[in-house]
Parts: C-alpha cells; structure tokens; sequence
C-alpha cells in the first residue's frame, strides 16, 4: 500500500512590483505599474501559506516568472493539481506546458470574475503579499543581491507560521 505524503493540490501564484533603493543591484521597470525594481513572485497554497518564491527584474512578464517559479515545484509538492493565477499569467504555452510536463490545469481567474465570485482564490494570494509587508524589510527592496531578498522573503514566511503554531 502506498502512502501519499500530505501536500497542497491547488497553489495560487501572483507577482508584486516593488520599487529598489538606489544601490539596488538587478532591476528593471515595470511599465504597467510604473516602478522601476524588482518583482516579487510567490507561490502559496489555499491556506495563504508559502510554498516557493522568486524574484526578478521587474520587466520580466508574469507569464515567464511563473514558468520559472513552476518548474521544479513537481518533486516537492506531488499533489498539485490546479495553479490559480490571475490574467497577467494567461499564456497558452504556459498553460500547454503545465498540462503536459506537470498534468497541472491553469486556471485564470479575469477581473470581473473576482468582484462576484469568491471562487476565483486570488485574493488569498494578495492577502499573503500584505502579510509579507508587514515586515520593515520587505516594505522596500533594501537587497542588492537577489538571493537575499528571496531568503528574506522565506524568513518572514517562516516568522509567520511559526506565529500561528506557537502565537507570542
């Protein structure tokens, strides 16, 4: 008999400019958004919990963050079978690709779809973003290396769970 390790089936992935000081390292400029910095990109379950995170220059489209974001989830996490994100992650290829590699179903939530209906999950991915900005660090991108603000992002999810099991 085999036993199936517990783990999330259903993941939400979205993306959060955020602008850089002036000693900065990699950065870019989010048009959309008008920031010039860094994009923040995490991946939480439905509880709003983190389960990965990267970051890149903030001209990197969603679509390309979350394919890279994506990629190596299959091994840590064989549960998956839904990633819920919203329409700047749209992408026929992305959407083929999780299909056939991973057998994951995207599902984009639209706009409008989120202003009615609860069911579109997204919001649990913002909340997860106003959760991480709680802390000082996290306000602005302080970091000249990537890989520090990525660990800076793991260690504020890490405060936060430890929150909820032990609260201070």
């Amino acid at each position: 008999m085999r036993v199936e390790r517990p783990g999330p089936s259903v993941v939400i992935v979205d993306g959060q400019s955020v602008k850089t000081t002036e000693r900065g390292g990699t950065r870019g400029f989010d048009a959309y958004k008008r920031v010039k910095g860094r994009k923040r990109h995490i991946l939480v379950d439905t509880l709003g919990l983190l389960l990965a995170n990267r970051v890149e220059p903030a001209d990197t489209s969603d679509r390309r963050a979350s394919a890279l974001l994506l990629g190596v989830l299959r091994a840590l996490f064989p549960r998956i079978r839904t990633v819920i994100a919203d329409v700047g992650h749209q992408s026929r290829k992305l959407a083929r690709a999780l299909e056939h590699e991973q057998g994951w179903l995207l599902r984009i939530v639209r706009r409008r779809q989120r202003a009615f209906k609860i069911t579109g999950l997204t919001w649990i991915v913002e909340r997860s973003f106003a959760w991480l900005g709680r802390n000082r660090r996290l306000s602005k991108d302080y970091e000249y290396r990537v890989q520090t603000l990525e660990t800076m992002i793991d260690l504020a999810a890490i405060r936060l769970m430890l929150n909820r099991i032990a609260p201070a």
